[in-house]
């Protein structure tokens, strides 16, 4: 897990630290719900986030847990454990999502994969009529994006993208109705960060363990050695599962962007970074600068060392409007206006128009009993939000400008670039 400059990791933001409780008991007023109530859920993937999931889920009363997948024996059998110590009952195991796709039924699936299994597993779910939950980044690639973004809409299915942040507390709601009431006059930059400054470690043996079908877990992605470092926790940090602590954050802090300034995609993408201050034997860079060029605005993200001058008591990650009138600061947890160089404790507030939130994963849960499709964090957004990291990376790799053609989803005269949109599947495997 990686972990921001307060010492506070995303996992104990998302409530799901190593450190709760192996027994999770529900609310005492929660009464069970009736079983033709309850949502028959399996989750695919459960390590370290599909455990923290795993617990989320189980505090829901009308959720029972149908099923649980995942290629390593040692992560499958925890599992199991947990929900029978928690809730009374065993549910099966299965080591490949595919075959728990033919149980009718399973209503819906959560989906804690590596990032390079999302589009395969969610559209496979999507077409044999399950709901599906996916973690953030949403995708490995543009074009798998598009793929689960599109199978949602022709099969009807109701989704949401695992970034907790956006249905979290008043925090980002604040933000977006402030920047959205003109408080901060004309916006002409968006700069989010995220800091990044120790070598990657995880608790893998340096050998292939006996439990783990490596070469599933593999998957489309190419057949390569294994290396502790390659698998559980660590492996987005290498180019064939994801795009690096760049990619794995994006979604978290450049959500708030996207969502209070209505951004698509940019008209202009450029990028450059390299390997500074991390040493250990993962690929991706350490520090990086990404600038996105809309139309009289500059919005921009930030892998750095340490959090940007001036803002280092904000934390690992922010995102910071520039408007004529305002500078409006924000993290998870709190935001703050400056005028002038002058913090401004008390201003007048814009009315509330986003309503409050059930909760990340209740709202998932209601979508599924009203058949709700447009929950606000669904993968058609997160296609929207995760893209313009994607292209981000896209341009940090090829070290040039690129220029982007939104409605075909391609560069523009850049055939090389485009290569980047989509990858090539190690047999059989294909979506």
């Amino acid at each position: 897990m990686l972990h921001d400059s307060s010492g506070v990791s995303r996992r104990v933001f998302l409530g799901a630290a190593a450190g709760l409780a192996t027994v999770i008991h529900r609310p005492l007023f929660a009464q069970p719900a009736a079983p033709s109530d309850q949502i028959q859920l399996a989750l695919i993937g459960v390590g370290g986030m599909g455990t923290g999931r795993l617990k989320e889920f189980m505090t829901h009363p009308d959720v029972r847990i149908a099923a649980i997948c995942d290629v390593d024996g040692r992560h499958r059998d925890a599992a199991i454990a947990l929900v029978r110590s928690t809730l009374g009952y065993a549910p099966p195991g299965e080591a490949d999502f595919r075959r728990l796709l033919t149980n009718k039924d399973i209503d819906a699936v959560a989906i804690q994969t590596p990032d390079h299994w999302h589009a395969i597993a969610a559209v496979r779910s999507m077409e044999a009529g399950k709901d599906v939950f996916v973690e953030k980044p949403l995708s490995y690639s543009v074009a798998e994006g598009r793929a689960m973004a599109d199978a949602s809409t022709r099969h009807a299915r109701v989704t949401q993208m695992g970034n907790h942040i956006h249905n979290t507390g008043r925090n980002y709601r604040d933000v977006v109705e402030i920047v959205q009431s003109g408080t901060l006059g004309r916006i002409h930059r968006a700069g989010c960060w995220r800091t990044w400054n120790a070598a990657l470690t995880n608790n893998e043996p340096a050998t292939e363990p006996p439990e783990l079908d490596y070469d599933f877990w593999l998957g489309p992605a190419p057949k390569r050695p294994y290396h502790p470092l390659r698998s559980h926790l660590t492996f987005r940090n290498f180019w064939d599962y994801s795009g690096g602590t760049f990619i794995d954050f994006w979604c978290h802090i450049m959500d708030v962007a996207v969502w209070a300034l209505d951004l698509k995609a940019p008209r202009s993408v450029s990028a450059l970074g390299g390997r500074f201050v991390v040493n250990d034997a993962t690929e991706t860079p350490d520090t990086m600068e990404a600038m996105l060029e809309y139309p009289g605005l500059i919005v921009s993200f930030s892998l750095r060392p340490e959090p940007p001058p001036g803002f280092t008591h904000m934390g690992g990650i922010g995102c910071v409007f520039e408007g004529s009138d305002g500078t409006l600061v924000v993290n998870y947890t709190k935001h703050e206006l400056w005028v002038k160089g002058k913090l401004v404790e008390s201003f007048t507030r814009p009315a509330q128009t986003i309503p409050d939130s059930p909760g990340h994963l209740r709202e998932f849960l209601d979508g599924i009993k009203a058949r709700n499709i447009e929950t606000t964090c669904n993968v058609r957004y997160g296609h929207r939000v995760t893209k313009l990291g994607l292209l981000s990376n896209i341009a940090y790799r090829t070290g040039r400008r690129l220029q982007w053609d939104d409605s075909r989803e391609r560069f523009v005269g850049d055939g090389d670039a485009d290569k980047h949109l989509s990858r090539k599947f190690r047999k059989p495997y294909a979506l």
